[in-house]
């Protein structure tokens, strides 16, 4: 139901186009820049807040409602957030929304939506940049704390994600949604036409299914096609839950009406069905795996007949990520990429390097200097400030990556270099692994395993083409992928080869740290539609934008002058 101050808003909307279409001035623009990591070192007010936050957020657990419009809801379906390092302790109590929820959150959305794309940009982007400055200052640790204890992320893994990484997402998106309004259509004479452009929301509602490994991920997925003018349903990750419902709380606090963004908590399958059988399905704002993507494609595609728009599918779904090595590469370089790229957050990233080429001439050096710099890591609680790395995500994570350790410990053509142990007995705690294959496409080196675990392929210095050919082919994946090499002529005919094998591509860098408005993020080919997360595009994708002609003069005449 439209409140009388809704049907205020749609009558200002309905006015002459003179009066609604607007230029921005120059006091609208503003600059921007990227957030800036904080140390935390020791006696740090900022170490002190966390300490604080990490002890609050561990001995408490706070019960998560289904938000739907100004409403709460409680359900019979109730599911707990555990500590993946110490999973006998819980940290938020939430509830499952049954098919009649997301419904009535299909409703409440679509009411929204009308009135919420009738509050002008530049009041939506004054919400964004209150919440980008809550969530660098009051809410940070916050922020950090329940990323930490719920998502079992370091320090600094924490602080790149869950602070500066989503404020980024939220200060970058909307000045480049006021970037937007920049350009206008050519007017060759103004006091006769005025051509304009207004940017809309999507008509319906938008679907964000947001994954547990990036708490920065939930927020962009969810709230960057608000900040366009659409009216979203939130289904956060069971494993990224209380970081994200902060997120829904500083949102709120900042000024986002209810009904815009609504939080829904429900089982995949649920959810996915009933928001695709919904002739009001807008689009869909994914990450997550390959086979719920497709699922969710799949079922768009069986309904397209019965949508009222056709349904945005934007969607980023992880990959087989690379490090290339050349015989001229520094081995220093390429050894601490490597494993920053592969054992940070456990390789729980869509871009962890997960398998590594590398010519017989430098084996025998790298190979040294990854075992001693792998025996450095210690793998233990976040709260550990020490911890390079902690537990990955929860049982079914720890048994499937469990199961490729398992055969490579059998697999005559795989051998076990490193690490290896496994123990879910207090945690879900892998050792990071280094594997090597004698075969370049034993399913090690093909499908993603998302865990700690790095296959190693060693290839003849003379076998190099053909080498680069295997990086290409090899995986159905294309998300991020790196070379490393000092010979100039390399690195031009790989930067040419590899074209298609990443979406983000690095040269003598590794394939993960990818920062906002620096390296926009996605991949083709399986992994995604490579929209680009952090890019100047992305905010465009959610707007449905409107060509308007104003004309001052009248039409006196059916023919045309030649006719006379």
């Amino acid at each position: 139901m439209r409140t009388a101050r809704g049907f205020e808003i749609l009558k200002f909307c309905q006015r002459s186009v003179s009066s609604v279409v607007s230029i921005p001035s120059s006091a609208d623009y503003f600059s921007v820049k990227n957030e800036p990591i904080l140390g935390y070192l020791k006696g740090s007010q900022e170490r002190e807040e966390l300490q604080n936050a990490l002890k609050t957020v561990s001995e408490n657990v706070e019960e998560v409602p289904i938000v739907i419009g100004n409403e709460t809801f409680t359900t019979n379906d109730v599911r707990y957030q555990v500590m993946p390092h110490n999973h006998r302790t819980k940290i938020a109590k939430f509830h499952y929304a049954n098919s009649d929820l997301v419904k009535k959150a299909i409703d409440v959305s679509k009411a929204a939506q009308l009135e919420w794309d009738c509050v002008p940009l530049k009041k939506k982007i004054s919400i964004w940049r209150k919440a980008a400055d809550l969530m660098a200052t009051k809410y940070r640790s916050l922020l950090n704390a329940t990323t930490m204890c719920g998502q079992s992320k370091t320090v600094i893994q924490a602080e790149i994600d869950a602070a500066c990484e989503l404020i980024d997402f939220v200060r970058f998106n909307a000045f480049y949604a006021m970037e937007l309004t920049k350009y206008q259509p050519i007017s060759e004479n103004a006091k006769v036409t005025l051509n304009s452009l207004r940017y809309r929301g999507l008509d319906g509602f938008v679907a964000a299914v947001s994954p547990f490994n990036f708490t920065a991920i939930g927020g962009n997925l969810a709230y960057t096609p608000a900040l366009m003018g659409c009216a979203v349903l939130w289904k956060p990750s069971d494993t990224a839950l209380l970081s994200n419902w902060t997120i829904f709380k500083v949102m709120t606090e900042a000024g986002v009406p209810p009904g815009v963004v609504n939080f829904v908590p429900a089982d995949g399958p649920v959810f996915g069905d009933t928001i695709t059988s919904s002739p009001h399905l807008a689009g869909i704002n994914f990450t997550g795996s390959v086979p719920t993507f497709n699922r969710l494609w799949s079922q768009v595609g069986k309904n397209i007949n019965n949508y009222v728009n056709f349904p945005r599918l934007i969607g980023e779904c992880g990959g087989k990520n690379y490090h290339f090595i050349h015989p001229s590469a520094d081995v220093t370089s390429v050894v601490n990429g490597t494993i920053r790229s592969a054992f940070e957050y456990c390789g729980q990233k869509c871009s962890a390097c997960s398998r590594l080429y590398v010519p017989e001439s430098l084996w025998p050096q790298i190979k040294k200097q990854l075992l001693e710099a792998r025996d450095t890591l210690k793998i233990g609680d976040v709260s550990e400030f020490d911890s390079f790395s902690s537990a990955v995500i929860d049982e079914k994570a720890f048994q499937r990556i469990k199961g490729y350790i398992d055969f490579a410990k059998q697999s005559p053509e795989l051998e076990i270099i490193a690490g290896g142990s496994y123990d879910d007995s207090v945690g879900y705690f892998i050792q990071p692994t280094i594997v090597v294959t004698k075969n370049p496409v034993n399913k090690i080196m093909t499908e993603e395993i998302f865990g700690p675990l790095l296959t190693v392929y060693v290839y003849k210095d003379s076998e190099i083409d053909s080498t680069l050919q295997l990086v290409e082919s090899s995986t159905p994946y294309a998300l991020t992928g790196a070379i490393f090499a000092q010979d100039e002529k390399f690195l031009k005919d790989a930067f040419t080869k590899l074209k298609y094998t990443a979406g983000n591509f690095y040269i003598n860098d590794k394939s993960t740290g990818s920062v906002v408005a620096q390296q926009p993020f996605g991949g083709s080919r399986m992994s995604g539609t490579n929209d680009k997360a952090g890019g100047p595009h992305y905010v465009l994708r959610w707007s449905s934008p409107q060509s308007i002609k104003e004309t001052f003069v009248q039409l006196k005449d059916i023919k045309y002058d030649y006719m006379k």
